[in-house]
């Protein structure tokens, strides 16, 4: 990508929000279309530049995260991108043009934007989580959850992802043990499945304390809340699976979103006002994963060029 540094003197006719695989893909199709394209990020990646061993992107057998990332990069660097790397967006606004600002307080003009911010997990903030995270430790089940075939793992949380992930995993791991601070939250559809799966235990009013190992995760620390004992639960594995917090509160007072912070899309990728569009973990796409962001930010492109070839008709 030949790097040029973006101008606030120039009105660009399309803005990317975001670095991760939503917004590289949405800037390869809008170069792909002749449109003068705009990215503004923290850096490239998201979360994916911090996971190992993807195995479920085509055309890779295996590929470490950060790798991906790089071959994603190097798709574009065939092209002029207008870059500001290291910036956090703080406001959007839409007249006729879209008016974006930055934690600098720099502004920007553009004539159609795309945000595919992602997301961040919800955290327990123990003891250990940070130093196995990438080791045994991953917030994502179904990501991450075949490397760890014929194994014991924990699942930590009590709603539909948590439940889910235990019976995706029940079918492939020996022992699944979903921990809960309190009571599930789960639809009963789901919970009734689970009662299906025998290798499946659970603990529900306990609490994480403490992940520990020496090179992996091998054990967890939890209460027992009725109890007031602890108890140590020996795990190949942990999956943190307590939600998502969508990167979107810049957004909030201009583009309508629910009640999880998930920016409000149509099946082309438009939110609630003509001319901005998103894309990726950030919207209200109910799976979360690598292709699936990819391929909205294609949809997202090829919205916002179809937009603005309207607008020029």
């Amino acid at each position: 990508m030949a790097r040029i540094e973006l101008d606030s003197s120039v009105v660009y006719d399309v803005i990317i929000i975001g670095g991760g695989p939503a917004a590289i893909n949405a800037a390869l199709y809008a170069h792909r279309k002749g449109l003068k394209t705009g990215i503004i990020c923290k850096d490239f990646g998201g979360h994916v530049k911090d996971t190992v061993n993807i195995e479920n992107y085509l055309g890779f057998m295996k590929i470490d995260g950060y790798d991906l990332i790089e071959k994603f990069k190097e798709q574009i660097m065939q092209f002029d991108c207008y870059v500001k790397e290291y910036a956090e967006v703080t406001g959007i606004k839409k007249n006729d043009l879209i008016k974006i600002t930055t934690d600098d307080d720099m502004v920007y003009t553009y004539r159609t934007a795309i945000i595919a911010t992602g997301s961040k997990h919800r955290t327990l903030n123990i003891p250990g989580e940070l130093e196995f995270f990438a080791r045994g430790l991953s917030y994502c089940a179904i990501c991450d959850g075949p490397l760890f075939r014929g194994k014991d793992v924990v699942i930590a949380g009590g709603g539909n992802s948590a439940v889910g992930a235990a019976i995706d995993l029940s079918k492939i791991c020996r022992k699944i043990m979903i921990v809960h601070r309190s009571q599930f939250r789960a639809d009963q559809v789901l919970l009734d499945r689970m009662a299906k799966c025998p290798n499946i235990v659970i603990y529900l009013e306990h609490q994480i304390l403490e992940v520990s190992g020496s090179d992996f995760v091998e054990n967890i620390s939890v209460l027992d809340k009725k109890t007031k004992t602890q108890r140590t639960i020996k795990t190949d594995a942990l999956f943190i699976e307590i939600g998502l917090v969508p990167n979107s509160s810049f957004a909030k007072d201009t583009v309508d979103i629910n009640e999880f912070g998930e920016i409000i899309i149509d099946e082309t990728c438009a939110t609630s006002v003509p001319g901005i569009f998103a894309a990726g973990d950030v919207t209200t796409s109910p799976f979360k994963q690598i292709v699936i962001a990819s391929s909205e930010g294609s949809i997202a492109a090829l919205s916002a060029n179809e937009y603005l070839n309207r607008k020029r008709s």
